[in-house]
């Protein structure tokens, strides 16, 4: 069978291992030196400028301030502490004014790895991709994640994992962002569960941040999948957290879609060494007692007309299964109720 794709990488450095925060400062020091530090209170560059107010979804208002604070104190670059709101407040700033980021990732959240970048108004949330938001540096310091609670690792991994999937099927899916996808499934079906069975264990957390690498690469090379237009409604509309959604969400997708590429879906079965894919992802979540339900999260089932309403426009048209407005209905309501499909 002959091979045909374009593919792109994006250009960052990464300096990923135990200790690896003590290095900060020279990577900052590479592209400037005026920082400011957004998110974590984490003391990691004395006397630079901090920028504490961050939320989920990064809402433009917050993100606007953030952008005055940098201009006023002449920062020259930006440096994030934390998960995915923060990073991606960082990104909202450097979309305006070109600055470097340098990300220091807390959670599993992938963003730092993509050059993704997202903004709530108004219950809407807008995302796109630019080369200005992708952070020039990551540095992956696995002692960092240790404070996360074993329930946000969870669910922040289960994110990780949705990227990976995603990438399968998404717009721009090819060998190499698929190759990249399983390695970081494999990678989380072995550091989740080490995760929660030895919260402070680095070799646990180490594998969780290498899957949340990969997955990340893969998700911005593949682009936004079904899954990914699925939640980025749930979130922006209705307020729901970020990584639980995703982590709630995840099955129903995969169930949906994997009948209709078999092959696809032996390959992401393979990587959770699985008689199927479904049943691969089912004994991970069983494993770390992941998210079940919508409901949980304040999503009422009165909200699934809106949501079917707001993702049908965006569904990505070369979806493995075709999406009509009954069947998202059904997907949603599963998620609502915690009822996985078989």
């Amino acid at each position: 069978m002959s091979i045909s794709f374009t593919h792109e990488t994006l250009p960052q450095r990464v300096v990923f291992g135990a200790g690896s925060l003590g290095q900060l400062a020279a990577e900052v020091a590479r592209l400037g030196s005026e920082p400011m530090v957004i998110g974590d209170e984490l003391d990691v560059l004395p006397g630079a400028i901090h920028y504490r107010e961050v939320a989920m979804h990064v809402p433009v208002e917050v993100a606007e301030r953030a952008r005055a604070t940098a201009s006023a104190h002449g920062v020259d670059v930006l440096v994030s502490v934390g998960g995915g709101s923060t990073t991606g407040l960082a990104k909202a700033v450097a979309l305006t004014s070109g600055l470097p980021i340098v990300a220091v990732p807390t959670t599993y959240a992938g963003s730092e790895a993509t050059d993704v970048w997202g903004l709530t108004s108004g219950g809407r949330k807008t995302t796109g991709s630019d080369g200005r938001v992708l952070p020039r540096t990551v540095v992956y310091d696995a002692a960092l994640t240790l404070t996360l609670p074993v329930d946000l690792s969870v669910a922040s991994g289960l994110n990780a994992v949705a990227h990976c999937v995603d990438s399968m099927w998404a717009p721009r899916a090819d060998p190499i962002n698929q190759a990249l996808a399983l390695e970081g499934i494999r990678a989380m079906r072995s550091g989740l569960p080490q995760v929660v069975r030895d919260p402070t264990g680095i070799e646990g957390r180490e594998q969780a941040l290498y899957g949340a690498y990969l997955s990340a690469v893969a998700f911005a090379s593949a682009g936004s999948g079904l899954h990914h237009k699925i939640c980025h409604v749930l979130g922006g509309r209705f307020n729901l957290p970020h990584a639980q959604t995703h982590a709630v969400v995840l099955p129903h997708v995969l169930a949906f879609n994997a009948p209709s590429v078999p092959a696809v879906a032996q390959r992401v079965a393979s990587a959770f060494d699985a008689s199927s894919a479904v049943d691969g992802l089912r004994r991970l979540r069983s494993s770390v007692d992941a998210p079940t339900a919508l409901r949980d999260y304040g999503f009422q089932e009165t909200d699934i007309p809106a949501a079917v309403e707001a993702i049908l426009p965006v569904v990505p048209p070369d979806n493995p299964t075709a999406v009509t407005a009954a069947n998202l209905h059904e997907l949603l309501r599963h998620a609502w109720a915690g009822q996985e499909q078989r």
